[in-house]
Order: structure tokens, then C-alpha cells, then sequence
């Protein structure tokens, strides 16, 4: 059996450096008050004997955790199927990692969780939390603001402006002191019908997201926008519901071409949706784009571009919105050394909407 090796103590790094124990504690955990050329021989010291601070001393001594709570308001089959979550994951690790933070994933299955989530956000693991892929009805916003998290949330959340920080929803909408990040859903989707519009197609469907979700919502309300304003072209059959997955973009699909034969033109909620859409659109032997013309949402790489044709498409930066998010609570924790100190000065109050561009390839 190997026996274990000691690891170097803060006494050790106190002798080494020629300084008291105290002198080398508010060193390592970030404190003042110690003049650089005795920092610098503690540092030195530090990487000398490979010191390693305690992360549950030093918690007791900071009271921050280094830690950040990322919650998807999703199943694991979803979240691990579906590329977005991969790519705002990796822009929320990239900032976290880049301040020394960890990253800790919760995902919900159902109900149950929720209140599994709250009560590990409630008890002190994590300094703050970073919420997306919620659902109107979802009761997490409000179990989130009872544990007294500080939070950004990716998305548009979906109660109002006279709603409250419990949960309570709307459709449209931001609640008092709430931070999110998000694209600009609606003009992006305005962006894609308006291309649709100028090819001269006339009878344009939408496949929705799930309207339980307000970037959906949002995304319907900017084809309706530009669909209002086209003589004639208003048909409510020519809207089918789906949920944001290939296997709904296919139910869509059939539906829609059950109901509209005559379609000439899909705008896809996002690039997973459209690319049922296209399996079923090439079974039934219409040509892309020549008889149907399709555009997407999202831009994953390299779903986009493997499409049959290559997806024309709405690209929003999902990498940065994760990043954003991150940097937008670590910025809210930067002026509190503790829990309670971060909690009364939280994120600004107010969301962040990015840009979002029309990427035009073969498919419409």
C-alpha cells in the first residue's frame, strides 16, 4: 500500500517565505494590506513547496466557492442531443475557467428536480447561477430567488414587468431586477421572412418552437410581422407547432404539407427543426429550393453547413451569449468578497440582446 504523501502546509509556506502564517493567508486568498515585495516572496514560496490552498478553509475564510451553478431547464437526452446546449456551455466554461471558477451542471428531468435544484443552490455550494432553456409555466425562477442566488438568466424571461421575482409568468415582458442575456429573436426571424418574401414565394409556413419558450414566441411574432404586411398571404393553417427537434420538425413538416400542399417556402424556428423539415420535403419529392424554399435559425456549425442543401439560415452567437452570461455574474460578484455582499450588489438589472444576421446558402 503507497503511503501518502503530506501536502506542504501554510505553516511551510509561512517558514519558507519568511513571514507570519496570516501574512501568507491573506496572500493566497486574494486579501490586502501586504506590501508587493512580501506578496511576491509568498507567491514564490507558494510555487517552491507546490502549496495548494484548501478550498473549504479557504471558503470559511472568503466565504466565495469559486463555484457557479449552471442550471438547464431541459432532460439529459435533450441537453446532450442538441448542439446549442454544447456550444453555450463551452462559451460559459471558457469565462468561468479564464477567472478560475468551476463550473457545476444541473440538468431537470422533471419536477422532482426543481426542488432538488433549489435546495442545492440554497445551501451555500455555489456563488451564483446561470439559468437557460426555461419554460413559461417553469416554477424554477422563483425556487432560485427564494434560495437567494445571485443569477442571470440566458433567454428572455417570460414574466412582466408587473409580474414578481417568484416566477409568476407572462408572455411578454422582464421582471423587476432581472438580468438576461438573449439574441434578437424577432428581428431575426423578420429578417428570414423578408428574404423569403423578396424570392417571391407566396404561400410561407412557419415550424414553430415550443411556445412554452419566449425566444419561440418570439421568432412566431417576427413572421407574423412580416406576414401581416403581405396582401393575401395570411393563412393560419400555414403555422404548425414543434418543439425545436429534428423528430418535430418532421411531424411538422408532414402536417403542413397535409394542410398546405401548395407551400412554397418554410421558416424553421432553428437549424434542427429545418433539418426534419428537408428529410421530409426530399421523401415527398420537392426540391430544395427549387420547389420549397427553407431557412432556419441558429447557425450550428457544422449542422448548417451538412445539410442537404446547405442550410440558409439566421446566425446568433451562442458561444458569446454563454460567455456574456458568465461575465455579466462574475461581474456582479467582483464587488462583494461574501455571499451577502454579492447578493446586495447583484447584476445590473436589465438584458442584453445581440445582434443576429441572415446567412444565405443553398437552400433558400
Amino acid at each position: 500500500m503507497t503511503e501518502a504523501v503530506s501536502r506542504p502546509t501554510l505553516e511551510a509556506v509561512a517558514a519558507r517565505a519568511g513571514v507570519s502564517r496570516a501574512t501568507v493567508s491573506r496572500v493566497v486568498n486574494g486579501g490586502d494590506g501586504v506590501r508587493e515585495p512580501l506578496a511576491e516572496r509568498v507567491r514564490r514560496a507558494v510555487a517552491e513547496l507546490g502549496y495548494v490552498p484548501n478550498q473549504a478553509a479557504r471558503s470559511l475564510v472568503t466565504r466565495r466557492h469559486d463555484a457557479v451553478a449552471v442550471v438547464i431547464a431541459e432532460p439529459e437526452t435533450r441537453v446532450f442531443a442538441d448542439p446549442f446546449f454544447a456550444l453555450q456551455l463551452r462559451g460559459i466554461s471558457k469565462e468561468l475557467t479564464a477567472h478560475d471558477n468551476q463550473l457545476v451542471l444541473l440538468l431537470t428531468e422533471g419536477r422532482d428536480d426543481h426542488a432538488r435544484v433549489a435546495r442545492y443552490l440554497a445551501g451555500g455550494h455555489v456563488d451564483g447561477a446561470l439559468v437557460f432553456s426555461l419554460h413559461l409555466d417553469d416554477p424554477l425562477p422563483g425556487l432560485i430567488h427564494d434560495a437567494g442566488v445571485p443569477t442571470v438568466f440566458g433567454g428572455r424571461p417570460g414574466w412582466g414587468d408587473d409580474g414578481d421575482a417568484a416566477g409568476h409568468t407572462r408572455s411578454t415582458g422582464e421582471g423587476p431586477g432581472v438580468v438576461y442575456v438573449d439574441c434578437d429573436n424577432r428581428g431575426g426571424a423578420r429578417a428570414a421572412v423578408r428574404h423569403l418574401v423578396d424570392l417571391g414565394r407566396t404561400r410561407i409556413a412557419h415550424l414553430t418552437g415550443a411556445l412554452d419558450q419566449t425566444s419561440a414566441v418570439d421568432r412566431l411574432d417576427g413572421y407574423r410581422d412580416v406576414m401581416a404586411g403581405v396582401p393575401g398571404a395570411s393563412d393560419p393553417r400555414l403555422v404548425v407547432e414543434s418543439d425545436f427537434t429534428p423528430g418535430g420538425g418532421e411531424r411538422a413538416m408532414r402536417a403542413l404539407l397535409d394542410r398546405c400542399p401548395d407551400v412554397d417556402a418554410v421558416f424553421a424556428a432553428n437549424d434542427l427543426t429545418a433539418l426534419g423539415a428537408l428529410r421530409v420535403l426530399r421523401a415527398s419529392g420537392r426540391r430544395v429550393p427549387e420547389d420549397v424554399a427553407v431557412i432556419g435559425f441558429d447557425d450550428m456549425l457544422p449542422v448548417a453547413m451538412e445539410a442537404d442543401p446547405p442550410l440558409t439560415t439566421v446566425r446568433q452567437d451562442i458561444e458569446e451569449m454563454g460567455r456574456l452570461m458568465a461575465r455579466l455574474l462574475l461581474r456582479g460578484l467582483a464587488d462583494g468578497r461574501d455571499r451577502s455582499a454579492a447578493m446586495a450588489q447583484p447584476p445590473p438589472a436589465g438584458g442584453v440582446i445581440l445582434p443576429t444576421t441572415l446567412i444565405r446558402r443553398a437552400s433558400a
